[in-house]
């Protein structure tokens, strides 16, 4: 069983920045396409970000581009997702998520993520 927990969400003025982090345990994080979504009120869950399994490839929602950055940490089994330059429309529930890889292209659904955090609060304030 694989448990994911996200952390380094709070509230951030306008331009700021965060680092939120994702610990992965139960399994070698090198085995999954890890992902961070989001989820806004009354919006639906929008995937912000993906790493594949060696860490080689990257994927962004088109709105973070420039100014989020997915990485990983394989001998500490972690994933992060350093958000720059916030924008009052990041305030969102981000949650961190895994994919065993079965050597398929990384995907940016939802539906194709087998574990998820429960999320971490990011606030941007005016």
């Amino acid at each position: 069983q694989v448990q994911l927990i996200e952390s380094g969400g709070e509230v951030v003025q306008a331009g700021g920045s965060l680092r939120l982090s994702c610990v992965v345990s139960g399994r070698t994080v090198s085995s999954y396409d890890m992902a961070w979504f989001r989820q806004a009120p009354g919006k639906e869950r929008e995937c912000v970000a993906v790493i594949n399994w060696s860490g080689g490839l990257t994927y962004y929602e088109e709105s973070v581009q420039g100014r989020f950055t997915i990485s990983r940490d394989m001998p500490k089994n972690m994933v992060y997702l350093q958000t720059n330059n916030l924008k009052l429309e990041d305030t969102a529930v981000y949650s961190c998520a895994a994919r065993y890889w079965i050597g398929t292209p990384m995907s940016a659904r939802d539906s194709d993520y087998n574990y998820w955090g429960q999320g971490t609060q990011v606030t941007v304030s005016s």
